[in-house]
């Protein structure tokens, strides 16, 4: 067991004289099962292919992609585990610090846009040879789609990138069945068969029961049109019901999508996950300082794919589906075994679970046979009748794996959905939750507390989170145990104006809560909330939603939140006063600032003393604030200077 070549040398060490497929990504080299294209390279080799990897190229020299010569069959090119662009840039467009996938976090080792950029940097050696894009940026970038960063709808990526194939979602099927038609002898212009796939055609001769979407100039000309485009791309996202979907473009090209990939079987996921993974980043890494990414992942456990949360902001729907797909108990056992073997295990298993923990098997009966329900998610905005609330079998692995010798703790950190805790009749679940698997607190999503931006936001309404939080304070209570809730919240997005901002701040001030972390609403591509934002229009209904675009208007959303930071206080105090909710600036326990200092130079200089530190002197002395004892003094001095006047007279 080794890690896959990543030079010549690699390569004439296993007796290669060719590799098979040359793949390009844009991190660095993590052969561990959360990384996409540790994944995708495992398949292949499984399958028998010879793959070699070259990481992070320079992109600016094209004897870079040279580094085993010219493939046998073709390249296969991936942004990586992220999108290059979220990578690169903060919601505000800043260009962010640190790169986790590249070796010393350092940034600028891949391109903005990195598959349109490799694409192209290999074109221009290797004029014909077949190009397999895929990954989370070539996927959800399948379609035209709106960029954000350039703020203008853009084409397909396959268009681009100049590839020949556009795998999308998790991509195990069809890579591998690409493969083997490139291997047999099939053109690559004439494998436009398999599921999960996009291709280019001048002709829709051999389609069968397809949808034409508008052309991309249609899309350009009216914004509507995209909105309706999309919500169409969204409906058929489904590998049981999806059917094909055209979209015509200049010159008599039509990018066509093939149905998805049929989820994984159980059997399936286990032999993936069983592939000999080195777990961890090449050791050529290890002088540059590592991969820092492999941290979060390093003694964490996949137990599912796939989501029905149907949360309007996240691209999970397009690139993994909302068919649940999960590993057996004894597959996930097998790999915490191997992760208590490593030295640098400490007892801690630090999560287990997937896009939603607490989600083991799809979300009825049905869906394995006809598909998920193109009009209607599972649990918005109340959980569908249909749904098999059961948290059982989730229950039952996390024993087990506390159970192991070796093992301290088995914690649950990459989410649970909390209305479908809340749906559960049986509180099993919940009471050990908090008895075995928090440290302290727990992370949840409520994004909001207005039901109009989580109506929105494709979330339940507000009184589902209270309950919860009432729920979980008495079970903690009643285990002696002082742990607390820690919810994600999102400003900015389409629904929310000044007014829900104030609400949600007003909300957290009730609460006592004070979040360290805000997430501003980032548009990425292939989100309905993104459709939202760049239309103006909810596609699913077609009717107007207020969006907000001014940066200085997201700002005060955001600081709104956190009111309480001083750093915040001039968004805070404009923001009230745009929304004529100045009784929210004062003294009153219910406001959330003061009112601005005075800054008077006439203020003695024993006030001047106290106003430095107000809590001691001004309340030992005086025995109120100094906001208090401000005030009082100025009120003091008009009076003062009104009985002068009069005098005067």
């Amino acid at each position: 067991m080794d890690f896959l070549p990543i030079s010549r040398e690699d390569m004439e060490k296993r007796g290669w004289d060719q590799v098979d497929f040359t793949y390009v990504i844009g991190d660095a080299y993590v052969d561990h099962p959360s990384f996409g294209p540790a994944i995708i390279s495992r398949v292949l080799e499984a399958a028998g292919y010879r793959v070699g990897i070259i990481s992070q190229p320079d992109w600016k020299d094209p004897c870079s992609i040279n580094v085993f010569g010219e493939p046998r069959l073709g390249f296969l090119v991936s942004a990586g585990n992220m999108d290059s662009m979220v990578n690169h840039y903060s919601v505000s467009k800043k260009r962010r610090s640190k790169d986790f996938f590249t070796p010393g976090g350092v940034m600028g080792k891949r391109p903005d846009h990195a598959i349109v950029v490799y694409g192209n940097l290999i074109r221009r050696t290797y004029k014909n040879k077949p190009v397999i894009i895929g990954g989370i940026e070539a996927s959800l970038r399948r379609m035209a789609h709106y960029d954000y960063w350039d703020d203008c709808l853009k084409r397909s990526v396959l268009l681009d990138s100049q590839a020949d194939i556009l795998s999308y979602g998790m991509g195990e099927r069809s890579v591998v069945e690409i493969a083997d038609a490139l291997n047999s002898g099939i053109p690559v212009e004439e494998i436009t068969f398999v599921k999960g796939t996009v291709y280019k055609t001048k002709t829709l001769e051999n389609l069968y029961d397809h949808i034409d979407l508008p052309s991309y100039n249609d899309l350009l000309s009216d914004k509507p049109n995209y909105a309706r485009s999309f919500y169409i791309q969204y409906c058929n996202t489904d590998a049981f019901s999806g059917k094909c979907l055209a979209e015509p473009y200049p010159d008599g090209i039509f990018i066509v999508q093939n149905p998805m990939s049929p989820p994984l079987s159980m059997d399936e996921m286990d032999r993936v996950y069983a592939l000999p993974f080195m777990r961890t980043y090449h050791p050529v890494y290890e002088k540059s300082g590592g991969i820092d990414a492999i941290k979060e992942v390093k003694f964490s456990l996949i137990s599912n794919r796939g989501c029905y949360g149907g949360c309007n902001f996240c691209a999970l729907t397009f690139h993994q589906g909302r068919i649940i797909q999960a590993r057996s108990h004894e597959s996930i056992i097998s790999e915490a075994k191997t992760i208590i073997k490593d030295p640098e295990f400490k007892g801690y298993i630090h999560d287990v679970g997937g896009p939603t923990a607490n989600f083991r098997k799809p979300a009825c009966k049905k869906q394995m046979k006809y598909g998920v329900c193109t009009n209607r998610q599972c649990l918005f905005p109340k959980p569908c009748k249909n749904l098999e609330v059961d948290h059982s079998d989730y229950l039952d692995l996390l024993r087990k794996l506390r159970a192991l010798p070796g093992v301290k703790k088995v914690f649950i950190r990459s989410g649970i959905r909390f209305d479908y805790v809340m749906a559960d009749p049986d509180d099993t679940f919940f009471r050990e939750m908090c008895e075995h698997h928090i440290s302290g607190q727990l992370k949840v999503a409520p994004e909001h507390i207005s039901d109009n931006v989580l109506k929105s936001l494709g979330k339940p309404e507000n009184s589902v989170y209270r309950a919860f939080c009432k729920k979980y304070a008495a079970i903690n209570k009643k285990l002696g145990k002082p742990q607390y809730l820690v919810p994600y919240l999102m400003s900015s997005h389409p629904g929310s104006t000044l007014k829900e901002a104030i609400d949600l701040a007003e909300y957290l001030r009730d609460n006592h809560l004070s979040p360290e972390q805000v997430q501003d609403f980032y548009p990425t591509p292939s989100t309905i909330s993104t459709c939202m934002y760049y239309t103006g229009v909810d596609p699913r209904t077609m009717k107007p939603i207020y969006v907000e675009h001014d940066p200085h208007k997201k700002a005060m959303q955001r600081a709104l939140i956190q009111y309480k930071n001083p750093k915040n206080y001039e968004l805070v105090h404009e923001a009230l006063e745009l929304a004529h909710r100045t009784d929210l600036i004062g003294f009153d326990k219910k406001c959330l600032i003061h009112p601005r200092n005075s800054g008077d130079s006439s203020f003695r200089k024993k006030d001047r003393i106290i106003s430095k530190k107000p809590a001691t002197q001004a309340e030992k002395k005086y025995g109120i604030s100094f906001d208090k004892y401000d005030s009082i003094q100025k009120d003091a001095k008009e009076k003062a200077r009104q009985n002068k006047v009069r005098r005067r007279k």
